[in-house]
């Protein structure tokens, strides 16, 4: 019985089609309860070439059939199922992936070990299910030597930080992509193998996770890759994170950045503190110290790393109550409001001195450690008169959360912690100028800080952020930083307030 597009199902045949399937939802097969709106959509999509007829259409849920669009409905299962991984989290990597996936049952093994050998000019790869040849190959500028080869998903694995050593691995997993190339590889061939490297007898995946992980959705059980045996790991990372930001057609997100340069600029730093050597050691001296180690890499890079470094020591710590809320990608979300980029221009431009210190790193003078810490206080202490608050399931006119998005809008949270700064350091007494770019670089007290707390109660409390909806404030926080200041300060928003004077 053919129907045609535009004409309604009757009551006739929805009847005949329940009575197939029951009330059931095709695309998961969950029981549709009483009361709840049934859809009828194609099995097999009308876009696609699918038959307009009753034997193609079978009963959905009303949320599944508007989530589906006009995705076919193997693609639609496939999403639901991507979507069920992402749900553990938003820094995921293919070995999440593969644990899902073996977890599930959808794959027997991952990360099995490998014994590697050579015969003449090839390499030996064997263990307990396989064993193979490859030709060797090498790279003419660092003779490193690597294979090209298939390999099952059994040996495989992501080259993801383990413990106190380094991964390569330079992204998390983003839904979207993986998604999309899911899509296109039914159609279409991989064009470059993903690249690797043996690790005591374990073949870590570090570029093309994303391709990887795609496949993995497709059903694909064997992987085009190019491994490197031996190769020398801090410039495999540096030639890894270059191909990843500037040198890609898709950049590094920002936080992702600093998570690697960071964890490698700690290691470096290490390295450095340990050195036997004469004179005082700091983070100048270990910029220098960077500089002559890798003569390719220039300052600005080494610069990027420290601050990364810097920042990492903060976005990290567990003891942080903002980590939630910060964005993994460079765009803010209802879920994450705050990114990296405004974290840079705001608490971290006015409250972290991000200039290399001369002080020596070995001395009880050196206070990194207690300036992160104080900032994390003062994050915290954010946390609990205001950002506690954000609630992703509010109404968009519940009050609290219009006021919160003004108070943590880009450009207004630039322009308030300048005069945040401007009134702490008033609070503190630090009259050179020269320590106000090291504000926090000092022991702070119990008794000053509750005074800073008392100063952002004032700035929450202040009376413009709970405006009605629509009104001038918010017309006004989305210009450049210097007028949104001097907009606060007409409208009473002044350090003079701030320290406890009337609006």
């Amino acid at each position: 019985m053919a129907i045609m597009m535009k004409r309604q199902l009757n009551d006739a045949e929805k009847a005949e089609i329940l009575s197939r399937f029951g009330r059931v939802c095709y695309a998961t097969n969950h029981k549709i309860p009483d009361g709840e709106e049934i859809h009828y959509d194609h099995i097999k999509a009308y876009s696609s070439g699918g038959p307009t007829e009753l034997n193609n259409i079978a009963p959905m849920c009303k949320d599944h059939n508007l989530a589906k669009g006009a995705l076919p409905l193997e693609d639609f299962r496939t999403k639901l199922r991507i979507l069920k991984f992402f749900e553990a989290g938003n820094r995921l990597t293919l070995k999440d992936l593969l644990k899902y996936l073996k977890d599930n049952n959808e794959i027997k093994s991952y990360g099995e070990r490998v014994a590697l050998g050579f015969v003449d000019n090839k390499v030996k790869l064997e263990n307990h299910m396989f064993s193979q040849l490859f030709e060797v190959q090498e790279c003419p500028l660092t003779r490193w030597q690597y294979f090209y080869c298939i390999l099952p998903v059994d040996v495989l694995d992501s080259d993801d930080d383990d413990g106190e050593k380094i991964g390569l691995q330079p992204r998390f997993l983003i839904f979207d992509k993986v998604f999309e190339m899911f899509r296109h590889f039914q159609h279409f061939p991989v064009l470059q193998p993903s690249i690797g490297r043996i690790s005591n007898g374990r073949i870590l995946l570090f570029d093309g996770q994303h391709k990887a992980a795609a496949l993995l959705w497709t059903g694909r059980k064997n992987f085009e890759c190019k491994i490197y045996i031996d190769p020398e790991i801090d410039r495999l990372n540096q030639a890894n994170i270059s191909a990843h930001d500037k040198f890609a057609q898709t950049r590094f997100f920002s936080s992702i950045m600093v998570l690697k340069l960071g964890a490698q600029f700690g290691k470096d730093f290490e390295e450095y503190k340990n050195l036997e050597q004469d004179g005082t050691k700091s983070e100048e001296g270990f910029l220098e110290y960077l500089g002559k180690k890798d003569l390719a890499v220039t300052r600005g890079e080494i610069n990027e790393k420290f601050r990364s470094y810097l920042y990492k020591s903060i976005l990290e710590n567990n003891d942080n109550k903002w980590k939630p809320f910060v964005s993994i990608s460079n765009r803010s979300s209802k879920e994450q409001p705050i990114t990296l980029d405004m974290l840079s221009k705001s608490i971290f431009s006015n409250f972290l001195c991000t200039e290399p210190l001369r002080d020596n790193i070995l001395a009880d003078s050196y206070k990194r450690d207690v300036e992160s810490a104080n900032v994390i206080k003062l994050m915290n202490i954010m946390y609990e008169q205001s950002l506690c608050s954000w609630d992703i399931s509010a109404s968009p006119n519940d009050s609290t959360q219009i006021k919160l998005k003004r108070i943590y809008g880009s450009k207004s949270i630039m322009a308030w912690t300048e005069l945040l700064k401007d009134v702490v350091i008033a609070t503190l007494a630090i009259r050179d100028r020269d320590e106000w770019i090291k504000l926090f670089y000092r022991e702070i007290s119990v008794n000053d800080f509750a005074k800073i707390s008392d100063i952002l109660s004032r700035l929450y409390n202040w009376q413009m952020w709970a405006s009605s909806k629509d009104s001038e404030i918010d017309t006004q926080i989305a210009g450049n930083k210097r007028n949104i200041k001097e907009w606060f300060k007409n409208k009473g928003l002044t350090t003079g307030y701030l320290m406890g004077a009337s609006e």
